[in-house]
C-alpha cells in the first residue's frame, strides 16, 4: 500500500473498510477470515489504514429514540458570526452534527430533542443570532452509510441529439 498523499487501496483494503464500517467490534481474527487474510496481515493493513488517516476512529451508533429523543430536526442557520455559531454548537449537546456550508444558509445543524418545548428551547439559542428555518426529520431514508473508495466508471457521456429546426 502506498500512503503518500492519497492512499492506493486494493480489494483487501476495501473489504476491510466495508467490514469494519458494518461492525467495528470484529476481532482481527474474524476480520481476517472475512477478507481472506491471516490475522497478522489484516492487523498490519488496519494499522496502515489508521496511520494514513483513512480509518479515523471506531464508535458505537445509538438509537436516539431509545435514548429518549423523540424529535430529530434540521436547523438551517443564516449568516452569523462564525465563532459565535461554533461556540453555541459546542455548548449545545442536542446538536448531533453541524456543518458550515455554502449557499443561502451558513450552517446546517442536525439536532435531537425530547419534545416540542425542548425543540423551542434549542431553537431560541440560534434564533437570537440570525434567521433560522427548521425541518423535522420524519423518516431517515439513509444513515451511517458505509463509504468505500470512489470508483471511476468507464461510462461514456450521454450523446446529445441536435434539435431540428
Amino acid at each position: 500500500m502506498d500512503f503518500t498523499l492519497t492512499p492506493t487501496l486494493d480489494a483487501h483494503d476495501t473489504r476491510i473498510l466495508a467490514e469494519l464500517q458494518a461492525d467495528a467490534r470484529l476481532s482481527m481474527a474474524e476480520l481476517g477470515r472475512r477478507v481472506h487474510l491471516s490475522q497478522p496481515a489484516v492487523t498490519e493493513r488496519v494499522k496502515k489504514l489508521e496511520a494514513a488517516g483513512v480509518i479515523t476512529g471506531y464508535r458505537a451508533t445509538v438509537n436516539l429514540t431509545r435514548l429518549g429523543y423523540g424529535i430529530r430536526g434540521i436547523i438551517r442557520v443564516g449568516r452569523a458570526d462564525y465563532d459565535l455559531v461554533v461556540k453555541l454548537v459546542q455548548e449545545t449537546p442536542e446538536c448531533v452534527n453541524a456543518y458550515n456550508v455554502t449557499g443561502e444558509d451558513s450552517w446546517i445543524l442536525e439536532i435531537a430533542v425530547i419534545d416540542v418545548p425542548h425543540l423551542d428551547a434549542v431553537l431560541a439559542k440560534f434564533c437570537i443570532l440570525t434567521e433560522t428555518a427548521t425541518s423535522i426529520i420524519l423518516n431517515p431514508a439513509r444513515e451511517h452509510q458505509p463509504m468505500l473508495p470512489p470508483q471511476r466508471a468507464d461510462v461514456k457521456p450521454p450523446v446529445r441529439k441536435a434539435l431540428s429546426a
